[in-house]
């Protein structure tokens, strides 16, 4: 079989990233009768859980800057992010009426409201609020955790006409600690040569496994490494950023090339978190929703919408990302009225300060059209940063 070029495997998800129509994800289940497709906000939620009962995980990722909002805006006020006002046109122009069921992950307030709207607006469509555990020991928030899980495994199991055995789920773990490992690996081989791997392609690498079944997905990020690292692309005396701030409301593509156009590697961002929640392997021996609980209550990443009880180590994820990757400073790019991120923000700055990393912040929307002056703040920052390494 010949190898495909990047160009061509980016080409496939690029058309993935483009189709608000989700043909690939109604083709799947059209396949085969009985199959069932369960959305979620782009956040955390327990895939594993989704593909052991035989279904599809679909990130459902806004509208973005192709859809015009209409409809939607007459259910949200506006100072709010635009992502629930997105998704609402996505349901109510009908292109998510395939969805068996829609979850809405433990981000923020208007997350959780519009988990209630979507329960009256949908009625046909099974909905829930997935929350998480903010207590981390085994025996408090573990057991509450683990509880929430079985209750969505009964969920899942009632949709798909059959029982959610531990096997298919400890099967369902392992291949998705084999895509988490190829994403940690995409990662890497990013930071380690950025110019093979622009963040643009990246992303859209990462959007793919959003829409199609984690087999596919692992496959085509092994296509994408070997593809990648063959390639003879120009390296470039770029400064090295770590992204921080759009884990939920994610950025319009042209957002990601500005920065990188401007003279900016980025080597490490928290775009498509779901992709890699886990720092590390789920178990797979013992009670599988107990190591599902344990993986996040020990093992998962820290953003702005998950709880942190020990304030002191506010910033240590995001310094382990700048240290890991490289990088010589950080853009948070944060969309407008996050709350989540734009609360933490003055206390990982703090951090940064604290260990004398450099960073600038900006706002944007998922339908940001105007780049010019994002890419001429990250040029300005990218300069600075020369200068002071120089220094």
């Amino acid at each position: 079989m010949t190898m495909r070029s990047v160009a061509e495997i980016i080409a496939e998800c690029q058309a993935l990233y483009d189709d608000l129509d989700f043909t690939a994800a109604r083709a799947w289940k059209a396949e085969v009768p009985g199959r069932i497709v369960v959305g979620y906000m782009p956040f955390y939620v327990p895939r594993e859980l989704i593909h052991a009962a035989g279904g599809l995980p679909l990130g459902v990722l806004g509208g973005g800057d192709q859809l015009e909002v209409i409809q939607g805006d007459a259910y949200y006020q506006s100072y709010i992010c635009r992502i629930p006002r997105s998704t609402i046109e996505l349901g109510v122009t009908g292109r998510l009426d395939f969805l068996d069921a829609m979850l809405f992950p433990s981000i923020c307030d208007v997350i959780r409201n519009l988990s209630g709207m979507w329960k009256i607006m949908f009625p046909k469509t099974s909905a829930r609020y997935f929350d998480v555990p903010q207590n981390y020991r085994d025996d408090v928030g573990g057991v509450f955790y683990i509880n929430e899980l079985g209750e969505l495994r009964e969920i899942l199991a009632r949709l798909a006409g059959a029982p959610v055995t531990d096997a298919a789920l400890r099967g369902a773990i392992l291949l998705y600690n084999e895509n988490r490992a190829l994403v940690r690996e995409v990662y890497a081989f990013r930071a380690r040569e950025p110019w093979k791997a622009p963040s643009a392609e990246v992303y859209l690498l990462m959007r793919a496994g959003m829409v199609l079944p984690v087999a596919r997905h692992s496959a085509l990020m092994r296509e994408y490494l070997a593809a990648a690292a063959a390639a003879d692309r120009p390296r470039r005396d770029n400064s090295r950023v770590v992204i921080n701030g759009a884990f939920c409301e994610q950025p319009p593509l042209n957002l990601i090339k500005s920065i990188e156009l401007s003279g900016c590697y980025i080597v490490d961002d928290d775009f498509m978190l779901v992709n890699r929640w886990e720092r590390a392997d789920v178990a797979t021996e013992g009670d599988p929703l107990a190591a599902l609980a344990a993986a996040y209550l020990h093992g998962s990443v820290d953003t702005a919408a998950k709880y942190e009880p020990d304030r002191a180590h506010k910033g240590a994820w995001l310094i382990e990302q700048v240290r890991r990757s490289r990088a010589e400073g950080v853009i948070f790019a944060t969309p407008s009225f996050c709350d989540p991120a734009l609360l933490e923000r003055p206390m990982l700055q703090r951090a940064l300060a604290a260990h004398g990393i450099p960073c600038i912040a900006f706002k944007y929307a998922e339908n940001s059209g105007q780049m010019q002056p994002i890419r001429e703040q990250a040029g300005t920052f990218a300069d600075s940063i020369k200068l002071w390494s120089a220094a």
